[in-house]
This record gives C-alpha cells, sequence and structure tokens, in this order.
C-alpha cells in the first residue's frame, strides 16, 4: 500500500466538506490515535497486528501524510499524531520490539515514495528523544525528515519517544544550554522563549485536538501547546476513524470557536504585558543604570530611550541564541544520516 494514495471525496463527503467550511476551520489538527490494542481485542487480532490496522489507518487517512485527502477538502494545513509515548517503553519488550519494527518497515517504504511526497509537498517532522530508539530507525527517521524539510504544502508531526513533560524539561535545558554558552542571560527566560525551545517550535498551536477510544485525558500530549484549543473525545477506536467522525470533531471546534479565539487574544496579551515589565525591571535594574546611566536617576524619555535598547538587545540576543538551537537540532539529523551517532 502507498503512504501517498490519489483519491477524491464521495459526493455526499463533498458536499458535506463544502458545509464545513463556510464556518470556521481549523488549520492544525491533533490526534491522540488510542484505541489500537482494544480493537485487536475485539478482532480477536494479535496486539501487533491491530497495531498494523492502526498504522494502514494512518496510511489510509489524509488527516495525515498518506492520502492527503481529507486535508486537502477541509483545508487541514497540519496535523500531528502521538504515535509512541515514553511511557510505551513500559510495555512488555516483544511489544515494544514488535512497534520499531513496524516503524522502520513504514519509514522505509515512505523513503521508497519520495517522489510522492514532493508532489505532494509533504514535510515530515518526528517530535521526541530519538536518542532513546534503535539507531537504525533512528537513521531512518532523520532521512526522512532531510529528504522532506524543503516541502511546505502539508505538515504531519509525528511525536514518537515522546510526553509533553519530557518536552518541557528538554526545553528548559536548550535555554540553559544559551545561558552556559553565554548566548542568552537568565533574564532572557520567558513562556515565550520556551516555547521557541519545544519540539514543535516550527508549527503554531493546535487549533483541535482529537483522542479516539473513549478515553478523556490527554496522557502528557503536548499540554503546553493546548492551553487553548478545542478537545475533542471521541468514542471511535483508532483503527475504525473515518471523514465523519472528523467532521464531528470540527463541528465542536466551530461551536466553539469565539470562545478559543477569545482566550488566546488574552493570553497574547498577557504574554506582551509580562515581556514588557520584564525588561522594564531587566532596563531599571541597578546594574543596567550603572552602565547605561552613570547611575543617576533618569527622566521619564531616557528611561523609555534604555528600555528600548534594552529590548533591542535582548532580541537580538534570542534570535542568535534560536539560530544556534536550530543548527545543533539540524546537524543532530544531519550526522544521523552520515552513519555518525550524535
Amino acid at each position: 500500500m502507498s503512504w501517498i494514495k490519489e483519491g477524491e471525496l464521495n459526493l455526499l463527503e463533498k458536499i458535506s466538506a463544502n458545509i464545513l467550511k463556510a464556518g470556521p476551520m481549523p488549520k492544525h489538527v491533533a490526534f491522540i490515535m488510542d484505541g489500537n490494542r482494544r480493537f485487536a481485542r475485539r478482532k480477536n487480532m494479535e496486539r501487533q497486528e491491530g497495531h498494523m490496522q492502526g498504522f494502514n489507518k494512518l496510511a489510509e487517512s489524509s488527516l495525515v501524510f498518506q492520502t492527503l485527502r481529507w486535508c486537502k477538502h477541509l483545508n487541514i494545513q497540519e496535523v500531528t499524531v502521538y504515535a509512541f509515548s515514553i511511557e510505551n517503553f513500559k510495555r512488555t519488550k516483544d511489544e515494544v520490539d514488535g512497534l520499531m519494527e513496524l516503524a522502520k518497515q513504514k519509514f522505509e517504504r515512505l523513503l521508497d515514495e519520495r517522489e510522492n511526497l514532493e508532489k505532494h509537498g509533504v514535510c515530515i517532522r518526528v517530535l521526541g528523544d530519538l536518542n532513546l530508539l534503535p539507531l537504525d530507525l533512528q537513521q531512518l527517521i532523520a532521512k526522512a525528515v532531510l529528504a522532506t524539510r524543503a516541502h511546505n504544502k502539508c505538515f504531519l508531526n509525528v511525536c514518537f519517544a515522546y510526553t509533553s513533560r519530557y518536552e518541557m524539561t528538554n526545553a528548559v535545558r536548550e535555554m540553559a544550554w544559551g545561558v552556559e554558552q553565554g548566548l542568552i542571560q537568565a533574564s532572557d527566560v520567558s513562556e515565550a522563549l520556551l516555547s521557541e525551545c519545544l519540539y514543535s517550535n516550527n508549527s503554531p498551536n493546535p487549533d483541535l485536538l482529537i483522542r479516539t477510544s473513549g478515553e478523556v485525558r490527554l496522557s502528557d500530549f503536548l499540554l503546553w501547546q493546548t492551553s487553548h484549543t478545542c478537545l475533542v473525545f471521541q468514542s471511535v477506536l483508532w483503527p475504525e476513524y473515518s471523514f465523519w467522525n472528523l467532521c464531528e470533531a470540527i463541528l465542536q471546534y466551530q461551536v466553539n470557536h469565539k470562545s478559543i479565539q477569545s482566550a488566546r487574544d488574552i493570553h497574547r496579551a498577557h504574554e506582551a504585558l509580562q515581556q514588557l515589565e520584564a525588561d522594564r525591571a531587566s532596563a531599571c535594574s541597578t546594574e543596567y543604570l550603572q552602565r547605561h546611566g552613570n547611575g543617576k536617576p533618569a527622566d521619564a524619555l531616557r528611561r523609555q530611550e534604555m528600555l528600548s535598547h534594552y529590548a533591542a538587545q535582548r532580541q537580538e540576543r534570542v534570535r542568535h541564541f534560536l539560530e544556534a538551537l536550530a543548527h545543533k537540532r539540524d546537524s543532530f539529523f544531519t550526522d544521523l544520516c552520515s552513519g555518525v551517532a550524535a
């Protein structure tokens, strides 16, 4: 089966898609693809076959990169899926080994279809601590990421060896690294900078998060990014997910769209105010006044000039730090493709 499958919606699906598009549409949808093991038990399958059905659903649904049909017709430009949690390493060795082997098969198939990925403009990103994975799987993932990084029509983020708490902890480590390297100052640390240090820094926050199987918890998935996201919990098992289940979730998003946007606007304004206050406190500190104001009381105009000067310096430091961080992450994938462990 091809990862990228051509095809159109049927007439009823097209009509439904057009009706949905008359309202606000999510641009980024995240999925917790739950229910593969329950699906296997229901069908009296081996667990591994249940996971295979789940991966095949991933290959049949253009909610992700394999078909692109739903994304194209519903204007969903970015999809993030929770493929493998760090907590999943606690499962039996046979099951974990089987899932790793299955992932290798899928990424190998993906690399065989580079022309299709380029044709559809699919950019693949894999988010998580790849060092926890077998080296051969790390290398396959790196090849897929590098082969598609210039594509920009559709984005698929695969969270593999991932939990949100681990991601946030790693972001704090990255900022600490920046301070140790002299790229940023401790006073530069902020909510906005932490967001830029997450694995998902290249993506907007999800508009809609869907969890299948009837579970009503996030299981440590995108906790930072979904504070102002529409959460939809559906009882359908992931291998049985359909276009109509997605339509139902989008309707719930549309019903709650105004309140979600209002909450996001308030958060952005609050974040900007926090940064302004932090800059003012730093610019007006005794040390800064001594360096730039000769230690003398400054009038309002002079203080504003110092504040603007400090903010510009901070922005420049942060820019250089984020460039260095991006280079470090790019080098990780490049080294893997060269057969060198990062």
